[in-house]
Parts: structure tokens; sequence; C-alpha cells
């Protein structure tokens, strides 16, 4: 199974996400925008924007190669002259307050040593956390898990509590998922398993996102709920731009920063000292911590 092939499986992988996407919307559509890089390789940058659903979501495929810089030796601690990157990365702004904030990566990485590993995860970020969602969330998570490697969803669960988080403001950005980094034949599968586990987890990810959808859709939506969810996004930007090793990686290699960026709502709010406004936020900031379990 060569690079190649992998890369060729992601890029088909997009296509079915945003298809499905597509569906779970009902009403707009993909645009398309191929790219390429300088230095070796390109992607696909898919977006979606003002639709019945999702306000803003990306679905991004990349194909990137190339030396390994002195900032990317040093920053990423590689060890090796030429570096193969590819992946899938997904992350969709709902307008509904009710609808959850989603997040989906899988990758694999090459060095010209021969040294390879596949990452990713999947997390979701509730604007209030409902603790019937979060649980169905990652019992889903959990039973793609177990298909591979019964110990996956506990060890990848901690990991992701503590990957999706704020240190400085010591919270999680949401219920967490699944991360999982640096996976080759020492996770205890074959490099081929590996690579389906990423696509069962790519194309469960639709119908993961589909069951948060019809339940908070439809519900009515007042003005503290906007205010409210803009807050919320506002830390899901500091993450994304302070803590993110993924983004660090994105403009470290020479990536095109519109497709790295396409994680970012396209509107969100930082209001001085603000403090919680009614039960449910409270409740939701309480439980933005490590090591709950939904289940």
């Amino acid at each position: 199974m060569t690079k190649e092939f992998i890369a060729g499986e992601f890029a088909k992988l997009q296509g079915r996400i945003c298809e499905r996407l597509e569906k779970v919307d009902g009403l707009a559509l993909f645009g398309q925008d191929n790219w390429d890089r300088e230095e070796g390789g390109g992607g696909k940058t898919r977006i979606i924007q003002n639709g019945a659903v999702i306000e803003k979501g990306g679905v991004a495929f990349s194909k990137v190669f190339g030396p390994v810089s002195d900032v990317m030796k040093k920053q990423l601690n590689l060890d090796g002259d030429d570096f193969f990157a590819t992946g899938v990365s997904i992350v969709l702004h709902p307008s509904n307050p009710h609808v959850p904030i989603i997040h989906m990566n899988v990758r694999y990485f090459e060095l010209n040593t021969g040294v390879f590993w596949f990452g990713g995860g999947i997390d979701l970020t509730p604007h209030y956390i409902i603790p019937k969602q979060a649980k169905e969330f990652h019992l889903g998570l959990k039973n793609i898990c177990d298909n591979y490697n019964i110990t996956f969803y506990p060890k990848f669960k901690s990991w992701a509590d503590d990957y999706f988080f704020i240190p400085h403001r010591n919270e999680t950005r949401g219920i967490g998922g699944i991360f999982f980094d640096h996976q080759n034949e020492n996770s205890g599968l074959a490099k081929d398993q590996l690579f389906a586990f990423c696509l069962e987890l790519g194309d469960n990810f639709a119908a993961l996102y589909e069951n948060q959808v019809v339940q908070g859709k439809n519900l009515p939506v007042s003005e503290q709920d906007l205010r409210w969810r803009n807050i919320r996004r506002g830390r899901y930007v500091e993450f994304n731009l302070v803590n993110d090793r993924g983004t660090k990686f994105g403009l470290l290699s020479g990536g095109r920063t519109e497709s790295i960026l396409m994680s970012l709502p396209a509107d969100a709010s930082w209001e001085y000292q603000y403090q919680p406004q009614s039960d449910k936020e409270q409740s939701t900031t309480d439980s933005l911590k490590k090591g709950i379990s939904y289940l």
C-alpha cells in the first residue's frame, strides 16, 4: 500500500463526505477550490456556506510533499530530509446554537527514512451540552474503535481530553471524542488495518453528525442563544489559533493559509469577563472538564 494509493483513497473519501453532508444540510452545495503548493503537492478545499443547517463548513483534502525545513525539524521534531503528508480535514459551524460544531481529521505522514504514521480524530463542541446527545456521540465512536481494538476508545478518548484543551482557559473545547497520532505497527494493527480504521471513521462522520443535527435544527433560537453561540465560537477560535498542532503544522509546512484557516467560523465574539446568563449556559461551562465519561 503506497503513499499515493492512500492519498487517492483520501481524495475519494472527501467526495463521499461532501455528498452526504449536502443531504444532511438539505439546501446548500459545496463549492470547490483546487490549489497547488509551490514546494510540492496541493489539494482541494470544498466549502459550504449559508445552508439550512451549516452556516460555514469546509472539507479539505491535501497531498503535500517536499523537503523538511529547519523550522519543521525544530518545531515538529522530525528526523528526515523529505516528507509526504495527506489527509482530509473537516470543520462545520452550524447556524442554530442547538446544533454542535464538529471537527474531524484523518491523515497519513511519511518520511523518506521509511518512518510513517496515521493520525486523526473527531470531536464535538456543543454550544449547549446535552448529556443524551453526548452519550450517543461517544457510543458511536466507541463502536467504531471496538471493531479494530478494544483499547482504542479509552486510550483515544483520554488523548482527546488532553489534546482538545484550552490551557489558558482551563477548559476543554467541548465534549471531546477521540484523538490519535503517530499510529504505526506498534499500535497492534497492521498498516492496512490502521488505514481501514481511518476510512471507517471518515465514512461514519456524516451519520454521527446527522444524529446531532436532527435533534437541534428545528429548536427555537433567541437572541441570547446567538450571543452564547458566538462566545463559544470564540473559544473555538482561541484553541485553533493558539493550541492546535495541525494548524501549526499546516502553516509551518507551507500549506495554503486559506484552507488551513477554513476551520474558523464566519462570526465569533469575545465579551470581557462574560458570565453565564442561564442555567444551561452555566451547566455547559461546568462540564468543560477533562475525564468526564459520557457513556
